[in-house]
Parts: C-alpha cells; sequence; structure tokens
C-alpha cells in the first residue's frame, strides 16, 4: 500500500478548506483516508497562524513509514522546517519546439550582426570625418571665384 500526504478538499463553493491527511494513493482526492494530521484554510491571511496548522510529529511519522507528500504538502513541510523540498524542473510541454528555438537563435544572430555593422559604422566615420571636413573646407575655397567671376560678368 503506497501512502501519500496530501490535500483533501473540503468547504462550500468558492470557499475552501482543505484537511491535510494520510491516505493510500489509490484512494478518491476527497475519499476515505487514514489520519488526518492538519488543515490547509487558504480563505484567511498569509502571515496568520490558523492559515496552515499540522501536527509535525505525526508527519514525522508518517513520512518514515513510506508516506510522500504531494508538492503542496511538502512546501508546508518545507515551511515548517520538517523537509527539504526539491524544486521541479520546467515542464517539458512548456519548452520551446525545435523551430522556435531555430527562430530565436537566427534573431539572435541578426542581433548580434547589425550590434557589430554599428560598431563598425561608428568606427568608421570617426576615422574618415577629418578626411571630409579638410575636402569641405577646400571646396567653398575653389567655387568661390567661380562664383565671384559670375557675379562679375
Amino acid at each position: 500500500m503506497s501512502l501519500k500526504i496530501r490535500l483533501a478538499r473540503g468547504g462550500a463553493k468558492k470557499r475552501p478548506f482543505y484537511r491535510i491527511v494520510v491516505a493510500d494513493s489509490r484512494m478518491p482526492r476527497d475519499g476515505r483516508y487514514i489520519e488526518k494530521i492538519g488543515y490547509h484554510n487558504p480563505m484567511v491571511p498569509k502571515g496568520h497562524p490558523e492559515r496552515v496548522v499540522l501536527d509535525l510529529e505525526r508527519a514525522k511519522h508518517w513520512m518514515s513509514n513510506g508516506a510522500k507528500p504531494s508538492d503542496r504538502v511538502s512546501r508546508f513541510l518545507d515551511a515548517a522546517g520538517v523537509m527539504n523540498r526539491s524544486y521541479n524542473e520546467q515542464p517539458q510541454k512548456s519548452a520551446p519546439g525545435e523551430k522556435a528555438k531555430e527562430r530565436a537563435e537566427a534573431k539572435a544572430e541578426k542581433a548580434s550582426a547589425a550590434a557589430e555593422a554599428e560598431k563598425e559604422a561608428a568606427a568608421a566615420p570617426a576615422e574618415e570625418a577629418p578626411a571630409e571636413e579638410a575636402a569641405a573646407e577646400e571646396a567653398p575655397a575653389e567655387e568661390a571665384p567661380a562664383e565671384e567671376a559670375k557675379a562679375e560678368g
């Protein structure tokens, strides 16, 4: 018989109240259980002492007998200092597909290439700027006599 420490829902519609129970894993969520070891009232504010009430000695006893806590109950036990909860990895279903990964890589490559081109463009005009300024200074000097000749003529 595999045992679970899990939540059994009670309370009215839209007013949840959960019993923390030790049950056979084959039994329904709100069905028969072996022992009630606490309760969880999510309608109470988070800091309130009545939000989660748990008999820690009985929880330790059942865990030593092989009962496995559910994710939510393991959070409660971790907060109480009874056990260290291991964090779950991201589920595979929510991971992006192959084509989405390829598109993201291509987009990242384009962005890096654009950034490099901007850096090169910013560096190149800085070098060419003095040459352009010198040409600009010379050009009006050459055009000025031509303009004066037109004005005189």
